[in-house]
């Protein structure tokens, strides 16, 4: 076994007991993203002060001074999020030699815990689609199979995990960007509950800036690296206006009995149409959980509304966003945008005051049914994706089962709960019979963080969930 295919709690297991270095660490994975990364350009920007920053890890633990949860284990970071003296795109030509001079509080917490940056990962223009690409660095490919996507906006940090490029990233979560592409590549996504880890944002006030829909969170081919990870990132933070008071809770501790824990399961919401293939998997996992001793039951959900409100809803209030912070900058540049950001932009101006507060009005709705459901269960399950993997140079399918569909929006089952701000994770339970991955969507209450986790790490242990890609199977 190599250095690459151990976990991120292997690695730092080992580097605290001397046993491995950070140098060897560090230099194994720089290595591997040398030889493979054009495979699937996954990684976009390589930090080159990483092995300089491994040796200072290195020394300070042969010193014996106190090291952090995360000390030495290498991380890559999503390009949309800001980093202190590296190159930070968005996707964007705009953006094309922006080098921050600032972290995120989040990765302030990241980089202290000891962790080191390998380097950024690709997402598409300012992270406005389910698919990955832009116009600076081009496609990234899924390591399933790379006429694939491996979803988005954190594809990049996807594709990176499951390549093993990276022992586990950070990604961020609008409308999916987290869990789409976890369940494309077959890793593990947790999104938190809204404000638990803190987003002070882009300083620039561009996609970072505060709104209720961007989650940071992280992606690991375990749920115990995510869990891991998450530990450091979550907390209270002053600078945040939505950050909520801290969880005295141990994220690590994931021991959970699952007996008589009440789990509610929805196939589609009562909106989407999910392919029979991903169905014939998720229905399999569902029953998984039964046999942990859970309770589980299928529900109907009726959010009074159908699918192209729900998804007129979402993207309406993105649009808007886009919009505000944006606008400015596409009047003078126009050219710099893409198509699909450009229309963005001109729907958002389209909408009044009195439009956007009849969307809020509608976030509501679909809020209060989800916590109906919540009030009643420990739990709800459902696909992540409607869909497996499809071919990176589409938006999405227009079928379904032989149904139309909305190519951009109609086969990802994840943007509720982006409205709603619950915690939601994407854990991988199998393959359909073409072979490729299928996610779980696991909901909990607001700050039921720890539970998603515990019961994602219980079907973990007692049911193979990561399953590596068979062209990633390529050693150093």
């Amino acid at each position: 076994m190599s250095v690459t295919d151990l976990t991120a709690t292997e690695l730092g297991t080992l580097i605290k007991e001397k046993k491995l270095s950070p140098v060897e660490v560090v230099s194994a994975f720089l290595d591997r993203i040398d030889k493979h990364n054009s495979k699937w350009n996954a990684f976009v920007t390589v930090n080159e002060q990483a092995i300089e920053e491994a040796k200072k890890a290195e020394e300070s633990l042969m010193k014996g001074e106190t090291q952090g949860k995360l000390h030495g284990i290498p991380i890559a970071i999503k390009d949309l999020t800001p980093t202190k003296g590296m190159l930070t795109t968005y996707g964007s030509p705009l953006f094309k030699d922006y080098v921050p001079d600032y972290d995120p509080i989040f990765l302030q917490r990241v980089k202290a815990a000891g962790a080191i940056v390998l380097g950024k990962t690709n997402t598409p223009e300012f992270g406005h689609k389910g698919t990955t690409d832009n116009p600076l660095f081009g496609v990234t490919k899924n390591p399933w199979d790379d006429q694939l996507t491996p979803g988005g906006s954190s594809g990049g940090s996807a594709a990176a995990v499951a390549a093993k490029l990276a022992p586990f990233a950070e990604g961020s979560d609008g409308g999916g960007s987290i869990r789409i592409p976890a369940a494309f590549t077959g890793i593990f996504g947790f999104k938190p509950t809204y404000g638990v880890v803190p987003n002070d944002g882009d300083r620039s006030n561009f996609y970072g800036s505060e709104h209720p829909y961007l989650h940071n969170g992280p992606m690991a081919r375990t749920v115990e690296d995510a869990a891991l990870l998450f530990s450091v990132m979550q907390g209270f933070d002053p600078s945040h206006p939505s950050s909520f008071p801290v969880i005295k809770e141990d994220f690590t501790d994931l021991k959970v009995d699952m007996k008589g824990l009440k789990i509610a399961y929805t196939r589609n919401f009562g909106l989407y149409e999910v392919s029979e293939d991903v169905a014939q998997v998720i229905d399999k996992a569902v029953q998984n959980f039964t046999e942990l001793g859970a309770h589980v039951e299928e529900v109907e959900i009726d959010f009074g509304i159908g699918l192209k409100d729900l998804v007129r809803t979402f993207s309406g209030m993105w649009c808007v966003k886009f919009a505000s912070g944006y606008g400015g900058l596409f009047d003078q540049n126009p050219e710099s945008f893409s198509e699909g950001m450009a229309k963005m932009i001109e729907i958002g101006r389209k909408f009044s005051a009195i439009d956007y507060k009849t969307l809020e009005l509608k976030r509501t709705i679909v809020w209060k049914k989800i916590q109906e459901i919540l009030n009643k269960y420990d739990l709800l399950l459902s696909p992540t994706n409607a869909v497996t993997a499809f071919e990176h140079h589409i938006q999405g399918p227009s079928m379904i089962n032989g149904k139309s569909v909305n190519p951009a929006t109609g086969w990802m089952l994840t943007q509720i709960y982006n409205l709603t701000g619950h915690p939601a994770a994407s854990l991988p339970v199998g393959l359909t019979k073409s072979g490729l991955p299928a996610g779980l969507q696991v909901a909990g209450n607001r700050f039921a963080d720890k539970l998603v986790l515990q019961a994602c790490r219980a079907y973990e242990i007692n049911f193979q969930t990561y399953i590596e890609p068979a062209t990633a199977l390529i050693k150093p």
